[in-house]
């Protein structure tokens, strides 16, 4: 039989997916969601949201379907969305964007990541820092890339990178500072003079600052500070935001990546050969929300504000330590006082014990990085109050 290899391969390997035979293993969100179905337990492992968003986006889509865009959008997007997401980045952060030459549109988050890594990245002499743990896909579109991932570790309980470690990451082969701010999935935000240091640092050692900001409107404490704001930033900062986590609407995938046009063009390079275009209908329906009023995103902040207090009080109830997040949909918390040595196998169990799935925090990190996290783990808070509300009674009667 002839032995499958290739890119997936590299893919696999960097996010932990290659079995010892050799064969593909599915991720701890496909495992963890098919124990929450077949146990019936409250999935509050991925973050997906259990209700629709803000009314006027759904009826904007609708509106859209039966007014005709239901064929391909132009290759940059649609043009009242690329304008909506100039005049969100002007009014909400200052930033200034040509919004014919500096955004462009793609297929969720995932996709302008991956075609701004695979764009910008020449192989394995390059390497890309990381906050750890971290998303996923980071390690895998990394490995796919074939430049090397270097980590900085984020630290129970405040999640804050170590400066001294950040420098000692940095170095002339560094060819991307990734950052996910707010942080999925410590839920951490990361404070002023991080922010500062990396972008000195990029300055410094000719780097590339690629930032993932898609939980930029569930900042729960004051407003989101994207690094591209920053002094001397812009220059040499991509930025990546999406509407699914905004507007709860992750199966539309609809994403964008803004910067200076040089790199937005060797961006568009790569992206026209992964998905051409994408979510037609749904693109002027995202136009809507962009340009919502304010009182909208507060809403939606506090609906997930209130979210976390209710998960947060619940598993403190229940005898775990919490590091309370200062945004995202997730919530992170120290199983180790409940008897917990091992993060994936007490989330197998949970279901069983207490009706409630979670996810291990070691999934979000590389086989070095692990010990760190061996006790600890991630609750999605992205859903309806009694849900909440009855995975907390669950948590505490189970504990």
């Amino acid at each position: 039989m002839h032995e499958v290899s290739g890119a997936w391969r590299r893919a696999a390997r960097g996010a932990g997916l290659l079995a010892d035979d050799g064969t593909a293993t599915p991720t701890i969100f496909a495992e963890m969601s098919a124990l929450a179905a077949r146990t019936g337990a409250i999935n509050l492992g991925q973050g997906f949201p259990d209700s629709d968003g803000p009314a006027a986006v759904l009826e904007a889509a609708r509106d859209a379907i039966a007014a005709g865009f239901n064929q391909y959008p132009p290759g940059r997007g649609e043009p009242d969305l690329l304008a909506a997401i100039a005049e969100h980045q002007a009014n909400r952060y200052g930033i200034r964007l040509d919004a014919d030459r500096d955004i462009l549109v793609t297929a969720g988050a995932t996709e302008a990541l991956a075609a701004t890594i695979l764009a910008l990245v020449d192989g394995a002499d390059d390497e890309i820092v990381v906050f750890e743990p971290f998303y996923d896909a980071y390690s895998a579109l990394i490995a796919l890339s074939g430049a090397r991932l270097v980590p900085v570790p984020l630290r129970w309980p405040h999640f804050q990178p170590d400066l001294d470690e950040l420098r000692a990451a940095v170095s002339d082969r560094t060819r991307l500072i990734l950052v996910n701010d707010p942080h999925n999935p410590t839920g951490t935000v990361f404070a002023d003079d991080v922010k500062r240091e990396i972008v000195r640092l990029a300055h410094e050692h000719d780097a590339l600052i690629l930032t993932d900001e898609v939980y930029e409107h569930l900042v729960f404490d004051g407003p989101h500070k994207p690094i591209a704001a920053l002094p001397g930033a812009f220059e040499r900062t991509l930025t990546v935001s999406s509407a699914g986590k905004t507007f709860s609407v992750t199966g539309w995938k609809v994403g964008w990546i803004s910067g200076p046009a040089e790199f937005v063009q060797a961006v568009l390079a790569v992206k026209q050969f992964l998905t051409y275009v994408s979510a037609g209908p749904f693109q002027p329906a995202v136009a809507v929300g962009l340009r919502l009023p304010e009182s909208v995103f507060r809403g939606i902040r506090d609906t997930l504000r209130a979210g976390r207090d209710t998960i947060g009080a619940g598993l403190l109830e229940a005898g775990f330590d919490v590091a309370v997040p200062a945004g995202s949909y997730f919530t992170v918390a120290d199983a180790a006082a409940l008897g917990a040595v091992d993060a994936a196998t007490f989330c197998r169990e949970l279901p069983h014990r207490a009706g409630v799935v979670a996810i291990p925090l070691t999934a979000f990190a590389t086989d070095e990085g692990r010990s760190r996290y061996r006790t600890l783990v991630r609750f999605a808070a992205c859903k309806r109050p009694e849900v909440l509300s009855e995975a907390s009674r669950r948590l505490a009667a189970a504990f």
